[in-house]
């Protein structure tokens, strides 16, 4: 493998279909080297670096299904990205992964389906093109030292309509439901319609 100074620009990619044995022989990486080919267009592509997505704080796949722990493989090259393989960190596709969704490449995704390519957790660096990555949202504690700085322009919330649909609608429901069975038990007895035919008589 590669120093990482020899490739400046270099793509990190998330297999979620195999394990990192799996890729170690020269075999895997010739193959995946391929499908990189495909979409970065560029000779002298060489695999810098293969790591578990366990060592990535990845989740142990569940016993069932032949499921995979996924495998980080990180290929370098001389040369710029091309479009095709930019297009997943667009706005429009970095929206997509925050709602959980893949992103929409419009070239031919070489590595389906041999090679199973999470495209939410691909990561580009490079001397022009800087990292980028989605958010991810913490468990709401803040770090020591650090404090909470709330916007200034957040508008304030209404919360009328919310009474009335949470209160006032099941109220108004529930007393409408009372009236109609006190009218059943009360006016629309046998006993009571009876005697009042015979009192009519």
């Amino acid at each position: 493998m590669c120093v990482d100074g020899e490739m400046p620009y270099q793509a990190d990619f998330l297999v979620k279909n195999w394990d990192v044995e799996e890729m170690l022989p020269i075999d895997s990486q010739e193959l995946f080297q391929q499908a990189v080919d495909s979409m970065w267009e560029q000779e002298g592509l060489t695999v810098v670096n293969i790591t578990s997505a366990l060592d990535r704080g990845g989740r142990v796949p569940l016993p069932i299904e032949n499921r995979k722990e996924g495998v980080y493989v990180k290929v370098g090259s001389k040369d710029p990205f091309t479009e095709c393989l930019t297009e997943a960190k667009s706005p429009s596709n970095l929206v997509r992964c925050k709602l959980e969704q893949q992103p929409i490449i419009s070239c031919y995704d070489s590595f389906s389906p041999r090679f199973q390519v999470d495209w939410c957790n691909l990561t580009l660096t490079g001397p022009t093109h800087k990292n980028v990555t989605v958010p991810i949202y913490g468990d709401g504690i803040l770090e020591e030292g650090s404090e909470f700085n709330p916007p200034d322009d957040v508008s304030d919330r209404v919360f009328f309509y919310d009474f009335l649909l949470t209160f006032l609608l099941p109220f108004l429901l529930g007393l409408l439901l009372c009236l109609i069975l006190a009218y059943i038990m009360c006016c629309r007895r046998e006993g009571v319609h009876k005697r009042d035919m015979e009192t009519s008589e």
